[in-house]
């Protein structure tokens, strides 16, 4: 029997599901970039205040977009959050390897999205 209202993913609520993704990703990054500033400063070498406190401010958007998920320009703004991200490679390598890592996570989320809502 079919149901006319059936999204094609089989999923009860598509949309919700997609923002948690994204939102689970936005808070994962957060939790992982607060946690990375004391190894990249005793292991990485000269992790300066300005490439700290970009880590802290990435932290602080991604907890903000993971919040504001129900707002469509939230995946946007998660997009430029990784571009910030790969930018602060300028400052420390390492934020460029960061970079990388949650670029190619957001990208696979972006893809789940598409994946879901078409």
């Amino acid at each position: 029997m079919s149901d006319p209202d059936r999204k094609p993913s089989g999923l009860r609520n598509p949309e919700g599901a997609v923002r948690g993704l994204g939102a689970g990703t936005l808070i994962m990054e957060a939790v992982i970039l607060l946690l990375a500033i004391q190894p990249i400063r005793l292991l990485g070498g000269d992790l300066g205040p300005i490439a700290i406190g970009l880590v802290i401010t990435l932290t602080v958007a991604a907890i903000a977009l993971a919040g504001l998920m129900r707002r469509p320009w939230a995946w946007h703004g998660g997009s430029a959050l990784q571009i910030a991200l790969l930018a602060g490679g300028f400052l420390h390598w390492s934020l460029t390897a960061l970079g990388v890592i949650f670029g190619l996570v957001w990208l696979y989320a972006l893809h789940v999205r598409k994946t879901i809502l078409s």
